[in-house]
């Protein structure tokens, strides 16, 4: 299942020896396993530590889904869906779909944050326990979610000193709550070293903290700026003020939201700002998006307000700044009482996120925003309004991480862009933060702004924006919660943001979720342009759901709408979606009439990209309605723009449509180059771009007299079709069901079984090894080393690779991304990378094909179960 696995650790992990011995064999004999347990306690962190120790869990069999952004539960199967890469075919949607793909595979599913969706997720495990047997669900929440058969831990705090116990360091580190502080110490200060003396001081700041994870974090994120002296004492008086001098509070919550509050007091004044205004981006930021949505929000004067508002406190020093007699912190400092029982009480979308600060480098400048010169108990901040400059912005950023304010996420992000996060419970007190400074409002808009610019693709004049993925795939959380703000005050942006939110759900084919919104954009929008955008996008959302009314009647009133525009861009969009919407009708004459009118209006644009794909789609259309000839012409004209220009996947794609047409035309061994050519062009591990060149090759095979092949070609694509659970389009499925059908005459049956069945055990890089024996492996092999340039040498004579080199090209070979690479041999993604460009030079080779042939071309003699006679 091409889910994204668990993310990375952010940390090492520390502690809870016993509680994860116990919580891994709870986990084997439970179906459902829920870690409870207050915010900042580190049910997250240690959810993720259990999954990852799971047998398989970081190689794809266990699967993370955090739903702390997700705000509205009937959108819980769709989100599941997204994040567990859960396609919608067949007619599948939703529950269905997830329960079609889990089926009897062996699954861990961690939920992560469901309190705020407690009923939500209780029902959907229920559904997904009864109907999917080898499922396993662990979930953390501030509450049971009440399914039968659930077994409940409670998530405690970390261990501490006993009081009164003369501390050396050999004792202190026996101490849970004091290791994680040493760590994080460490990690914030690489010069730290415990003092003679100050292991009690550690070991009473922990118990002042009451062992809490997150708050011992913020707390020794604190040591390159404060002496633990100052840290205990900045504290105390945080404690004593957040409690009126009480110490009977509910200690978890009062110890969080003091550490909260007291790395807030010591913030500079423009640290101040834009912690408070990053908290609208809870699905994450980068440094561009901090800058859009921070730079030139210029603060309040904080030297007009009373300190004490800045502590939490009213004017009045009894702490309630609402009027509802709740202190202005975070909701985990004001107790129970939440949507649950146990959350915040909030319906202002705070989000909720348990974990701990990993302490990665960052490339920021030393020291900046250092708070030396801040004395416990002094107010910060004199002067006018702060105005914040976009330079000033990742400055800041790279400060706030220091001090544990923010986190940054390790991912797919692209090399050199970091990506961060506030944690929930720093989120909510920082949201607390934005609207008792009246910035709420302003800084939404400055958000909506920077969203809907990158989303002006969705509105403007364009031709195959649908298929292409654009600038706001890395913010789909922020783009979602933009677009139910939008939505509430009906507002203008709402319109480009909600269509480009479609446009990505339908490249996820989370295509319910997509027409649902699509539906309320139409019902908004009058004007014939922007309706014209949206119609084609429904019409192409319809065909993937098999909904041939819904999609002619989509991509017709689309056209109707763009023939009355002034944009040609947009009718040419509208076209192509009306001719997809023929070829999915099996109206192969009517298709080509209208690619033909697309392409006669792309031809005015003067965009050579849109032409090339306009052609492609029509040659496709023109092979489908018997016309290969002309199809070939097409690909001609267009194959060597797509080549140079076009996305991956647009390039596999019209390989595949060149070769199916040397196919038609009856050169094998041109059909044969092109399919090979795709394979190697393929994106590494399982996808349907390297479906169909297997089921092209199938054909070549049988076409050859090679029967054995064909039907093991056929059998590999056939399992693999059914692992990554997605359907060929009807008239290429229909052309390779005749061929083996014929082949299946030819051959006895028990031929015919043993062949299927050593096909069905070929996967990832030795399908494709296999796949490309003979001729085109040859030729493979010889472009590696031609094009390595002089130098280089193969075979015999190429430099060895080390063990991590070749344990990292194996792990490509079976064919493992490089985050999942980095998580099973415990490094860094960057050093991964690394490796495979000295693996890349010393082979000669190019890409993670040409590696996984290679590395498997080591092993001699056919694959197991493949002879040569069946």
């Amino acid at each position: 299942m091409p889910g994204r696995g668990l993310p990375p650790a952010l940390d090492a992990f520390v502690g809870r020896e016993r509680e994860l011995s116990r919580l891994h064999t709870l986990l084997r004999s439970s179906r459902l396993l829920t870690l409870t347990g207050p915010g900042g306690v580190g049910k997250t962190r240690l959810a993720l530590e259990l999954a990852g120790r799971v047998r398989g869990g970081r190689t794809g069999r266990a699967q993370w889904v955090a739903l702390d952004s997700l705000q509205d539960g009937e959108l819980l199967p769709q989100a599941l869906a997204a994040a567990l890469g859960v396609r919608e075919r067949g007619g599948r949607a939703g529950i269905e779909a997830l329960v079609h793909a889990l089926g009897t595979r062996t699954t861990l599913i961690v939920l992560d944050n469901c309190e705020h969706l407690a009923e939500a997720c209780a029902r959907l495990a229920a559904t997904l326990l009864a109907r999917c047997p080898r499922l396993r669900l662990l979930a953390t929440s501030r509450e049971p979610l009440r399914v039968p058969g659930e077994v409940v831990f409670r998530v405690g705090e970390l261990s501490l000193s006993p009081a009164g116990e003369e501390h050396d360091t050999a004792a202190l580190l026996r101490s849970e709550a004091a290791r994680l502080f040493l760590a994080r110490a460490r990690t914030s200060d690489a010069a730290f070293e415990l003092g003679s003396g100050e292991a009690r001081t550690v070991a009473e700041i922990c118990r002042r903290l009451d062992g809490l994870p997150l708050a011992i974090e913020l707390a020794a994120g604190r040591v390159g700026s404060l002496s633990l002296p100052g840290i205990l004492h900045g504290l105390d008086d945080q404690l004593s003020l957040l409690t009126d001098g009480s110490r009977t509070g509910p200690g978890r919550h009062r110890e969080l939201g003091a550490a909260i509050d007291w790395s807030h007091r010591l913030l500079d004044p423009l640290e101040r700002v834009v912690f408070r205004q990053l908290s609208v981006l809870g699905g994450g930021f980068d440094a561009e998006g901090a800058a859009e949505v921070c730079a030139n929000g210029g603060g309040d004067n904080e030297r007009g307000r009373d300190p004490d508002r800045d502590w939490g406190r009213d004017r009045n020093g009894d702490g309630d700044v609402r009027g509802d007699g709740e202190r202005a912190v975070s909701g985990e400092i004001r107790g129970e009482g939440g949507a649950h029982g146990g959350g915040t009480g909030r319906g202002d979308g705070v989000h909720r996120w348990d974990g701990v600060h990993h302490g990665d480098d960052v490339h920021c400048e030393d020291g900046a925003h250092r708070e030396e010169d801040v004395h416990r108990g002094e107010h910060v901040g004199q002067g006018p309004p702060i105005l914040v400059r976009p330079e000033q912005v990742l400055r800041v950023v790279c400060a706030l991480e220091a001090k544990s304010l923010i986190v940054r996420v390790r991912g797919d992000e692209p090399q050199g862009t970091a990506r961060y996060r506030q944690l929930s419970a720093i989120r909510a007190y920082g949201m607390d933060r934005l609207a008792e400074a009246g910035e709420l409002s302003d800084t939404w808009n400055r958000a909506l702004d920077w969203l809907a610019g990158k989303a002006a693709g969705a509105v403007t004049p364009g031709v195959f924006l649908d298929t292409v993925e654009g600038p706001l795939a890395r913010e789909q959380e922020n783009l979602a919660a933009a677009v139910a703000h939008s939505a509430a005050r009906s507002d203008h942006r709402h319109v480009p943001l909600a269509v480009a939110l479609a446009r990505l759900q339908y490249q996820q084919e989370q295509l319910t979720a997509a027409r649902t919104l699509l539906s309320g954009v139409l019902e908004r929008v009058r004007g014939s342009e922007d309706r014209s955008a949206a119609l084609a996008l429904a019409a192409r959302s319809a065909c993937l759901q098999d909904d041939h009314a819904a999609t002619l009647a989509f991509a017709q009133e689309a056209v109707a709408a763009g023939r009355t525009g002034r944009h040609p861009g947009r009718l040419a969009n509208a076209l192509d979606a009306l001719a997809a919407a023929r070829l999915c009708r099996g109206e192969f004459s009517d298709a080509v009439a209208v690619f033909a009118e697309c392409l006669d209006v792309v031809r005015t644009l003067g965009c050579p990209l849109d032409l090339a794909l306009c052609r492609h789609h029509l040659a496709w259309a023109l092979l489908q309605a018997g016309r290969a000839a002309e199809a070939e012409q097409l690909m001609q004209e267009c194959l060597p723009e797509l080549e140079t220009n076009a996305p991956p996947g647009q390039v596999t794609a019209a390989l595949h449509t060149a070769g199916a047409i040397r196919l038609a035309l009856g050169d094998v061994d041109a059909a044969e180059r092109r399919f090979a050519e795709v394979l190697l062009k393929a994106p590494p591990g399982e996808s349907f771009h390297g479906l169909y060149p297997l089921e092209g090759l199938a054909i070549v095979a049988a076409e050859r007299g090679d029967l054995q092949r064909s039907l093991r070609l056929y059998a590999a694509a056939a399992a693999m079709r059914r692992r990554i659970d997605t359907e060929p389009e009807a008239h290429w499925w229909g052309q390779v069901e005749a061929v083996v059908a014929r082949v299946r005459e030819r051959v006895h049956p028990s031929g015919v079984s043993a062949a299927m069945a050593a096909g069905r055990r070929l996967r990832g890089a030795r399908l494709v090894a296999y796949a490309l024996r003979g001729t085109q492996v040859r030729s493979v092999r010889q472009e590696s080393v031609q094009t390595a340039g002089s130098g280089r040498v193969d075979a015999v004579g190429q430099p060895p690779l080390t063990g991590r080199e070749s344990a990292v090209a194996e792990l490509v070979a079976e064919g493992m991304t490089n985050q999942q690479i980095a998580s099973h041999l415990g490094l860094a993604k960057s050093t991964v990378a690394g490796h495979l460009d000295r693996v890349r030079d010393k082979l000669g080779v190019r890409s993670r094909t040409q590696i996984a042939v290679r590395v498997t071309g080591r092993v001699a003699g056919p694959e197991p179960g493949l002879h040569t006679d069946v």
